[in-house]
């Protein structure tokens, strides 16, 4: 059986769990205890659309994990293949090993946007206005080749889209340092604010300013290295990543 078989499987062998309103299947991941806030929850989503979404718009994601009985949080980049996430490595490293066992890692992968600072006239009240996702689950490293391949593919045009066609592949020796770990994306859900600021009705009256400051990630112009002829690419002329701003 081929990793990919076998993920496809995963997919199909989810966890119980109770689906949000609004129907089971393709639209929705399940909930679970791990992936329902404590919190105001009515800015949790299930919904896959959403989730997908602001992973898209990322490719920088903090990977949690357990080592030696202490935790562990190292950021590192990352690419969503429909229901996978795949995460970049060194074969060196503790989680890339630990994964490549036949019982894999239990990891929890996070993927914050922040959007706005949220000022409000009492210190109590200031908030942040941000997108985030949160990932359960049991970590395998890739080892079928088609696979590896897809996912490298997939981490170099999550950064920058199509760069992955202009570019060098990798040789033996470079893929014998590199490691690549997938998640199943399972046991997954989001967490969003978008909203202004909220006084207190006895603050209203008070002399400090409140609102929000927008945030966002600006791309400038690329810069040529010396050695490059070549004109800009179109991919790197159109090049604005989702969620990014020029």
């Amino acid at each position: 059986m081929s990793d990919t078989t076998a993920v496809s499987q995963q997919q199909d062998e989810r966890a119980g769990g109770e689906r949000p309103d609004g129907g089971e299947g393709a639209g929705a991941y399940a909930r679970t205890p791990r992936t329902t806030p404590t919190r105001y929850r009515e800015r949790a989503s299930w919904e896959r659309a959403e989730i997908h979404a602001i992973l898209d718009s990322a490719w920088v994601c903090h990977l949690g994990f357990v080592a030696d009985g202490a935790p562990v949080v190292l950021p590192t980049i990352f690419a969503r293949v429909e229901d996978r996430l795949y995460l970049h490595g060194s074969t060196g490293s503790r989680p890339l090993r630990a994964a490549g066992g036949e019982e894999g890692l239990a990891v929890c992968v996070t993927v914050t946007q922040v959007d706005g600072i949220v000022l409000t006239k009492s210190a109590f009240n200031h908030s942040v206005n941000f997108r985030s996702v949160v990932a359960h689950g049991v970590a395998q490293q890739v080892t079928d080749p088609q696979e590896l391949a897809l996912a490298l593919d997939a981490l170099v045009d999550q950064a920058v889209p199509g760069r992955s066609g202009d570019v060098r592949p990798g040789n033996p020796k470079e893929l014998a340092k590199t490691a690549v770990i997938r998640l199943v994306l399972d046991e997954v859900s989001a967490k969003t604010r978008a909203d202004g600021a909220d006084d207190d009705p006895e603050d209203e009256d008070l002399p400090y300013w409140s609102g929000v400051v927008p945030v966002s990630t600006v791309y400038a112009a690329p810069i040529p290295h010396p050695g490059t002829e070549r004109e800009l690419p179109g991919y790197l002329r159109d090049f604005r990543p989702s969620g990014a701003a020029r």
